[in-house]
């Protein structure tokens, strides 16, 4: 007994910090709190909305009946080049219609996106890659035009810059290859669109090149005050029944071609929606609340009330611990599976809300709410 209450007394001898530091600490707790929002924003913008249009990627290869180079162990020949015009493919399409496959090796040899028809943020934010209604076909006599996200979204042309002359960009509609060599770029203004005319070497003359253009924001990182425009030349094309490009195509030890390109659809990107996790994590959490609130019920709230412990300074997640049962083990696992659910919902609702409705993030991350 004597000891006892020597504890108890020694205790709630023990002082709590000032008023005015316990404020600075919630402010600091604010603060950091703040910054870690602002990190995962990021996080969003730089790479979920990539894993987002990886998935639409997929979701679009997966509703078309193209055949895939080398598929089901079938033997992989060298495609060779055609004589006289390419075909049209397709002739005409719809906004949101995949058009087209493109390759860019000196991208990496997993660096391939889907082309759909139009250039509206919905389609580049979703598919990767977009064709101006107005500009060529691929493979005609004129301009091939395409706009694509330098930043975030998958950043399908974040490289643009590292474009060599002589490189190769390639691309796959349904049943022909059409290869481009790159051979120019210039950094111009938004309202300079004569790039994406039918010649933009000569604007306001009749095209006789067979061109295309890729077109995307500059600078990379902050708000995009020009536009990276890389140009290139059609070199030849090919059927897509006869095999792959040689620059997409690479020879084993025993001399078999093998398709170089090697995208495989991430394990991540398969997720549809984070809300099944907001929800399972919930229910997680209010399962072991009810199992921890029965067992121990809540001994850390019973200590201060007694005096056995002093009463903690004012802190947001020190009320957010405390106010959970059981012992700190359990309780430290509740805590994450709040902040893990606060977080997933950040990513479904929260950010795709600000980049859609505050002017400063609509301007920063291009972004348009998709139903």
């Amino acid at each position: 007994m004597k000891h006892a209450s020597h504890r108890k007394v020694a205790v709630q001898g023990e002082h709590r910090r000032g008023i005015g530091w316990q404020i600075l600490g919630i402010v600091a707790e604010i603060l950091l709190t703040m910054a870690v929002v602002c990190a995962l924003y990021v996080a969003w913008q730089m790479w979920w909305t990539g894993v987002q249009s990886e998935h639409e990627q997929a979701q679009t290869l997966e509703s078309v009946s193209w055949s895939e180079p080398g598929e089901d162990g079938e033997e992989v020949t060298i495609a060779q080049a055609q004589e006289g015009d390419p075909p049209l493919q397709p002739e005409s399409a719809q906004e949101g219609d995949l058009i087209a496959q493109v390759y860019i090796p000196r991208f990496g040899s997993s660096w391939q996106r889907n082309l759909v028809e139009g250039t509206s943020l919905e389609q580049l934010n979703r598919h990767g890659l977009g064709h101006y209604t107005t500009s060529q076909m691929p493979g005609q006599v004129g301009n091939f035009a395409i706009a694509g996200h330098r930043n975030g979204y998958g950043q399908p042309l974040g490289d643009v810059d590292k474009l060599e002359e002589g490189d190769k960009i390639i691309i796959r509609t349904e049943d022909y290859w059409y290869v481009y060599t790159y051979t120019s770029y210039e950094i111009v203004l938004p309202e300079d669109v004569y790039v994406i005319s039918p010649n933009p070497e000569n604007p306001g003359e009749t095209p006789t090149k067979r061109m295309i253009t890729l077109t995307t924001c500059e600078p990379k990182y902050s708000t995009p005050t020009h536009r990276w425009i890389a140009y290139g030349e059609l070199d030849y094309w090919a059927k897509v029944s006869d095999g792959v490009p040689a620059e997409l195509a690479t020879t084993d030890e025993q001399g078999a071609v093998k398709f170089a390109s090697t995208s495989t659809q991430s394990v991540v990107s398969r997720i549809d929606s984070l809300q099944p996790f907001v929800i399972g994590a919930l229910v997680v959490w209010a399962v072991l609340f009810i199992a921890a609130a029965v067992a121990w019920r809540w001994p850390v709230l019973r200590q201060i009330r007694s005096g056995e412990r002093r009463r903690p300074d004012a802190s947001i997640y020190g009320w957010l611990l405390r106010i959970h049962p059981g012992v700190l083990p359990v309780r430290l696992i509740m805590l994450a599976l709040l902040i893990f659910a606060a977080a997933a919902a950040l990513f479904q609702w929260g950010f795709p809300w600000a980049a859609a409705n505050i002017p400063i993030l609509q301007e920063m991350s291009n972004f348009t709410a998709v139903d």
